[in-house]
């Protein structure tokens, strides 16, 4: 079954995130990943919530999600993200 992970990213170093952003998509192919939101406009419409970037990426599997975030390919543009930004990071399976 599908998935997706959910990121809220609040960025504290612009130009360290850019470095970040580069290094993604690469990563992401290996394990069937792909962008489906990546930092678009964004409106509440209920609540207290209004993400400064937010990132919606979609996986084969929760499985190939999990294996791709602690993933060696993936490790050197996250590492690079815990300096640039704080991050909130969720995992959700689709309905099928």
């Amino acid at each position: 079954m599908a998935a997706f992970v959910l990121v809220e990213v609040s960025i504290h170093d612009p130009e360290l995130y850019e470095s970040y952003k580069k290094l993604t998509p690469g990563s992401l192919e290996p394990f069937g990943g792909r962008f489906v939101v990546r930092g678009a406009k964004t409106e509440s419409l209920e609540g207290d919530w209004n993400p400064e970037r937010l990132v919606i990426l979609e996986f084969p599997s929760v499985e190939k999600a999990k294996a791709w975030w602690s993933s060696e390919l993936y490790s050197k543009a996250k590492d690079i993200r815990y300096r640039a930004a704080n991050s909130k990071m969720l995992v959700v399976e689709t309905l099928g």
